[in-house]
């Protein structure tokens, strides 16, 4: 009996998917997908392997991203464990314990005994601690995995490479140019190599170009360089980042607290750091968990969002008590719960404006730690001028508006709504500016501050301003 697969598949060769623009957007991709869906769907194995076998690891792994993740799985657990392992490099690391959430312990070492060690590391810390405790057993390097993984996440320690090159600080140029030639295999590139003295300690590097531009005999010790700077593998990752930053550094040593080398962060690393903390602040200034993942169970989603929405509920709640407290001015004029959504917006707007730039600079690391009060200045005398504008803009809005409905004290209303706007605008911009910089020295991701922080506080001020200002000049008058 034959399926709409067969129909669709021309009779002769396998089929290839087409790489480069459309790629997977091609519409021969896209019926390909469909059909090895439902030869999937149908256990074709053979059949499906057939297809594929013979593809680049980059085709399957695309293939793989716009299967549905069910069948995703099933066709990767089918992939023998040498094109799987090469599969799994190929993919991006967030999807990789993804890909193999279902996949039995035999099959999960196989592939993590194919893997380079950073690669393995990356792959098991996702999985729950009791799976790692029954994969490592079969792992020929599971002590060096192990002690890798006991680090904690988002350190030096979990992010570095285990493969370095050290030589004595009293060799020769010839005898560490050997030394080198014997790691060329297991280490695809390097741009230093470290020195250490008798006792294992780092005392300096060397860059390739040093070993090149001098004479065999020259002794390493009178040609190495200081090394600029250097982390323990506790490190925060972010604090690491923001070290090769400032000194433009291409890599890091890892050292422990007798100053042995155990690892290095190198360019690929570092580059994966910047994407990290790019996510978890936009994790973060969403109101969202750092780990939140697209393919959580409902109950993780749930756990990971409630808080914040809770959150974000009592800070309104709290913003919906200050107008409760002004019950008595609404009664005598409703027009000014005209202007509440309004205000809230232009709170949440400028403090959210001023927030993200200052998060921003933190962590480019441009924040001049000694130009602090100008900057806020700054962000302040900006906010002011902007807040300023707005609040003409909108005192001849509502101006404008009066001569068509009938408004009491249209002047007083005007002056009342732009003079709070004003003013909420530059509240607004002094905590977005301000709060980030506080969350910092307290060791606080500031990123939290551009969140539900900001937004519901300046919602709560933002009201607070708006009726103070409103009873006085509207009502009083």
């Amino acid at each position: 009996m034959s399926t709409s697969a067969d129909k669709r598949r021309p009779s002769t060769g396998t089929p290839r998917w087409r790489r480069g623009e459309p790629g997977a957007d091609d519409s021969d991709n896209r019926a390909l997908c469909d059909d090895i869906e439902e030869l999937i769907g149908n256990d074709e194995r053979g059949r499906v392997l057939d297809i594929v076998r013979s593809w680049p690891p980059a085709d399957v792994m695309e293939l793989l991203v716009l299967l549905p993740l069910r069948k995703a799985r099933k066709l990767y657990d089918w992939l023998p464990p040498g094109p799987a392992v090469k599969v799994l490099v190929a993919i991006s690391p967030d999807l990789r314990a993804v890909l193999m959430q279902e996949s039995g312990i035999a099959r999960i070492a196989a592939i993590a005994a194919g893997l380079e060690d950073d690669d393995a590391v990356e792959l098991l810390a996702d999985f729950p601690k009791e799976m790692v405790e029954q994969i490592l057993p079969r792992l020929d390097n599971a002590e060096q995995i192990a002690e890798r993984l006991e680090f904690d996440e988002d350190t030096a320690g979990e992010v570095m490479s285990n493969k370095f090159v050290v030589v004595l600080d009293d060799w020769n140029v010839d005898m560490a140019t050997r030394a080198i030639r014997r790691k060329a295999d297991e280490i695809e590139k390097f741009y230093e190599v470290y020195v250490v003295d008798e006792a294992r300690r780092l005392v300096g590097g060397l860059k390739l170009r040093d070993l090149l531009l001098h004479d065999g005999e020259a002794i390493i010790r009178e040609i190495m360089h200081d090394v600029l700077v250097s982390v323990t593998p506790d490190a925060d990752q972010e604090d690491v980042l923001e070290l090769a930053m400032r000194y433009r550094v291409r890599s890091i040593p890892v050292i422990d607290a007798d100053r042995h080398v155990i690892g290095r962060i190198t360019v690929d690393e570092l580059a994966e750091i910047v994407r990290d903390e790019a996510e978890e602040d936009i994790m973060l200034m969403s109101g969202l968990a750092p780990d939140a993942r697209p393919e959580h169970s409902l109950g993780r989603i749930i756990r990971g969002r409630l808080p914040w929405l809770v959150g974000g509920l009592m800070g309104a709640a709290l913003a919906g008590a200050v107008v409760a407290s002004f019950e008595t001015e609404l009664k005598k004029a409703a027009v000014l719960a005209t202007f509440i959504p309004i205000v809230m917006a232009m709170a949440g707007n400028a403090g959210i404006q001023a927030s993200t730039v200052t998060v921003q600079g933190l962590a480019k690391g441009n924040v001049w730690t000694g130009d602090v009060g100008r900057r806020l200045m700054r962000e302040l005398a900006g906010a002011v001028i902007n807040g300023a504008i707005v609040a003409v803009l909108l005192i001849a809005i509502i101006l404008a508006v009066s001569q068509v409905i009938a408004v009491d004290a249209p002047v007083r209303l005007a002056m009342a709504a732009g003079l709070s706007v004003a003013l909420v605008i530059a509240m607004a911009a002094a905590l977005g500016s301000s709060v980030p910089l506080v969350l910092d020295r307290m060791k606080v991701d500031p990123a939290v501050a551009t969140g539900v922080f900001v937004t519901t506080s300046n919602d709560i001020f933002g009201v607070l301003v708006y009726f103070l200002v409103a009873s006085s000049i509207y009502l009083g008058g």
